[in-house]
């Protein structure tokens, strides 16, 4: 609309004096709704007027109405500038003898954002209050490091030991509340997690104080991020729903340093103001903060707008040239009219130079998250412009190298040290020594005050909660007894679980049932009416199945977190309830049920990220396995999820078959997680197919636990030829079935192994091996399978729903011949019984597989193989499952 011609200079010059007028008279409140009606009357009246979601070049709040500064800006600026010098000494020591890396840039654009954060805002906990949760950018770790040390909560050997970790002394690269449980509250170094976990954070403390857990009123969650973190989808995923939600406890802190990894966010554009119109779009607060106050004379000077029309058309790739060159390159090449010029006429080039950013100037940036505390109605963005490398000066400023640098030579080192006036002697810039302040002197003092306002050092996790009385297995014994001709499938069985846990009276409000979309898909719609749906606003409308029994019931006291299709935005909840432990001091069980192929191959990193937050609680893919889920086809069948979850060193992954597993499995977990406070989580898988379950076998419990147990044992006769078949999952039954026909058919006994967890009994072979070769002088130790198998005879041959590699994790420990099956490939559509024959697991190849290494052994003649391959109608010349 701006570019259109002026057809009547008087009446505009007449418009605008009438606005000043206004503005002058009764403030900038009373113009925006005069200018809105304007804007509305014209639309009624059939003008076509766009919607702008972007404001000029400049800072949100003006001068007239930034809140005060309350803070000594004199000892708070020395003491950001020995913090500065920190991070960087850190860095640069721990590789001039290693080769362990590190970054300066990134901490020296966003450091008056921490220091103002940490001077007047991140509330720490205390009984009087709970204290706010800070995401840290990762890499800025050093910066917070640094600021430790001045306090005295890190030494000069731990600063020494910078990503340095093994010996025991070092402290991590990025924030990782894993290797230090008691410094770092949330790991967001993955970047685009941080922003996602915090907003999600931010809503879980609204579940909290709907359902009365706890008391979150006055606690912030505040997010430090990067501009080319943005890009991350993650990042910007579920900013929509903080601004539905209208999370007013939410701060976004965005340093726009206009670089990311390897140059400019946005070269040919401008990155704040694409943030600025994407958030609020999105119903957020935006609050920029561009320019430092050494501009606010010219701006004040700028009567014809001429400054503020070049700040808009320079590009972020121009700004970043200006600050890797000098005064007299802005001079020429920003200030580039007669115009422009005559205004910095009397300005010198140094002058020119130290017109400051809004991210480095502390008054800005405290007016700017002054604001963002007291907004209510919407969640907070501060989009603030810095200069990455900020100090670094021909060592790296604003240049597109600077994210790499972790070395600096002396000479650089040298105009650090003078540009932030820290008193390191000269013959001491070589050793770039660490720096604080005297006991008792005036900044040491300052700062331990400031931390003590605010309730203590630092916003910090917690280790420990309260314990939990968990109900005893026995409270499952429903789940542990036959269900004689009653078929269910192990979803339906966990429900039950849940119904059991939701109705006790000692952990029930503690249960969070977390679902994506499909509850109904998993057998939860009977949750619906009983524990509601949890919305913060309730229910402002009657659904339209109010008059079923099951009906959708929205609560602002609901139980049940179901959060739409977004697998990411519910991992999200459930670390946000799997952390509250720590994060509230109010343990939580919680239950996150999944489509299992859209778990842990879509939020992996999430899951990740949930080890090394300590996470605690139950991941549960629902309608799991290959060939279990049939006629769903390729991206729909899960081959892979048990493998995914094997990495993830904390997470105990089960596939259970029967009601009585999952049943002791789950209530161990509780057990470990919330009695004995065992950080760890439980991945479980579940099917959607129906079965009868048969009674848990006496003293079945521990090697359930532990992976793997005894479900059947064949007939002892004394001649037939043995093997030893295991299964977990929707293809144990496929086991089963396969033991009759070796003993019906081919008169070859078998003994049944149930293995809920090939990963726990590789981790426990792992353990032994390396227990045995770090004690070669003592008997070997075996491990559970080794153990399990000793006194067995025949092959081993294990089938499973999962790709071979499953299964394949317990070779090493097999003490025969092991022969595995799985369902490598791509996924089909087509019946269970079609699909089990494709991936080559039903009961006939796993007959096949057993009189093949059978056969192998001289057990019996290699003919027998080949007379089952015909009786069972197998096509030897078909192509392999994962070929086709």
């Amino acid at each position: 609309m701006s570019q259109l011609p002026d057809g009547d200079p008087q009446e505009t010059k007449e418009w605008l004096e009438a606005l000043e007028g206004v503005l002058a008279r009764e403030g900038p409140e009373r113009a925006q709704f005069l200018i809105q009606q304007l804007i509305d009357r014209s639309r009624r009246s059939g003008g076509y007027l766009p919607f702008s979601a972007t404001t000029e070049y400049l800072n949100t709040i003006p001068v007239e109405r930034q809140a005060r500064f309350p803070g000594d800006f004199a000892l708070e600026q020395a003491i950001r500038h020995y913090v500065r010098w920190n991070a960087m000494a850190m860095v640069v020591r721990a590789n001039k003898h290693t080769n362990v890396g590190g970054h300066i840039a990134s901490f020296a654009s966003a450091a008056t954002l921490y220091d103002v954060g940490y001077n007047h805002f991140w509330r720490a906990w205390t009984e009087e209050r709970p204290g706010d949760l800070v995401f840290i950018q990762g890499h800025s770790a050093p910066g917070i490091y640094a600021r430790a040390y001045l306090l005295g909560l890190l030494s000069e050997e731990q600063l020494d030991s910078f990503r340095q970790e093994v010996d025991g002394k070092g402290i991590s690269s990025y924030p990782h509340p894993w290797l230090m449980p008691d410094f770092w509250q949330f790991p967001t170094v993955s970047m685009g997690l941080g922003p996602l976990m915090a907003i999600y954070q931010a809503r879980f403390m609204r579940y909290l104080a709907d359902r009365g857990l706890s008391e979150t009123s006055g606690r912030k969650v505040w997010a430090l991020l990067g501009d080319g973190e943005m890009d991350e989808p993650e990042s910007m995923g579920a900013i929509g729903m903080a601004g539905r939600e209208k999370l007013d406890n939410l701060i976004f802190v965005v340093n726009c340093n206009l670089q990311r990894l390897d140059g400019p966010v946005r070269g040919n554009g401008k990155i704040i103001q694409e943030l600025e119109g994407t958030f609020r779009g999105a119903g957020w607060n935006v609050i920029k903060v561009i320019w430092g106050r050494h501009w606010d004379p010219l701006l004040a000077k700028d009567s014809e707008g001429r400054l503020r029309r070049r700040m808009m058309e320079v590009v972020d790739g121009e700004y970043q040239v200006y600050r890797s060159r000098n005064g007299a390159h802005v001079r020429e090449h920003f200030f580039n009219t007669p115009e422009l010029k005559d205004l910095v006429a009397d300005l010198s080039d140094d002058d020119i130079w130290h017109l400051n950013r809004g991210g480095h100037d502390p008054f800005k940036v405290y007016a700017a998250f002054d604001a963002a505390s007291q907004h209510r109605g919407q969640p907070t963005v501060i989009l603030a412009k810095t200069i990455k490398g900020y100090g670094m000066g021909e060592a790296g400023e604003a240049m597109n190298i600077t994210h790499q640098l972790k070395k600096m030579p002396t000479e650089a080192v040298r105009r650090f040290r003078d540009r932030f006036q820290v008193p390191v002697p000269d013959e001491k810039l070589a050793e770039v020594p660490y720096i604080k302040f005297a006991e008792g002197s005036k900044e040491h003092e300052y700062l331990k005050a400031r931390r003590r306002e605010l309730g203590g050092d630092r916003p910090r996790r917690r280790r420990r909660s309260e314990s939990l009385e968990v109900p005893p297995l026995s409270a499952f014994d429903r789940l542990l007894r036959s269900t004689e001709e009653r078929e269910i499938s192990t979803t339906m069985a966990l429900v039950q679980v849940l119904q059991v846990l939701m109705r006790d009276k000692q952990v029930g409000r503690r249960v969070v049932p977390i679902v994506p979309d499909e509850g109904r898909t998993f057998g939860m719609e009977g949750m619906y009416r009983q524990a509601g749906l949890w919305s913060h606003v309730g229910q402002l409308y009657t659904p339209e199945d109010a008059d079923q029994l099951a009906f959708y019931r929205e609560a602002k006291d609901g139980q049940v977190i179901q959060e739409g299709i977004t697998e990411a935005g519910a991992m999200a909840d459930w670390m946000a309830a799997a952390s509250a432990y720590s994060v509230h001091n109010c343990p939580l069980i919680p239950f996150f049920v999944f489509y299992s192929m859209f778990g842990f191959q879509r939020v992996g990193d999430l899951a990740w990220a949930a080890g090394d937050m300590r996470c605690r609680g139950f991941l549960v893919g629902g309608t799991s396995g290959r060939t279990t889920l049939n006629g769903e086809g390729l991206q729909h069948e899960d081959g892979q999820s048990q493998l995914l979850a094997s990495v993830v060193p904390n997470c105990h992954s089960y596939d259970p078959t029967f009601a009585y597993e999952l049943a002791v499995i789950v209530q161990d977990g509780l057990r470990r997680m919330f009695a004995e406070q065992e950080d760890c989580f439980f991945y479980l898988t579940t099917l959607n197919e129906n079965y009868a379950h048969p009674a848990m076998p006496e003293g079945a419990a521990p090697g359930i636990l532990r992976g793997m147990y005894l479900f059947k044992g064949g007939a002892r006769a004394p001649k037939a030829p043995r093997a030893q078949l295991l299964g977990s999952g929707a293809i144990f039954r496929e086991v089963i079935a396969a033991a009759d026909l070796l003993r019906n058919h081919w008169g070859v006994e078998s003994d049944l192994w149930s293995c809920p967890s090939f990963t726990e009994l590789a981790r426990d072979g792992m353990a032994a091996a390396r227990a045995s070769m770090l004690d070669p002088a003592s008997p070997p130790r075996r491990s559970w399978v080794e153990s399990c198998l000793s006194e067995a005879s025949g092959p081993v041959v294990a089938a499973t729903d999962y790709v071979r590699a499953f299964a394949e994790q317990i070779r090493p420990y097999v003490p025969r011949r092991y022969l595995v099956l799985g369902t490598d490939g791509f996924g089909r559509s087509d019946t269970r019984e079609k699909l089990r024959r494709f991936f080559e697991v039903d009961r006939h190849y796993v007959t096949v597989a057993a009189l093949h290494a059978l056969a192998q052994d001289g057990a019996i003649p290699a003919a027998r193989v080949v007379e089952a391959i015909a009786r069972y109608g197998i096509d030897r010349s078909r192509p392999a499952p994962w070929t086709v």
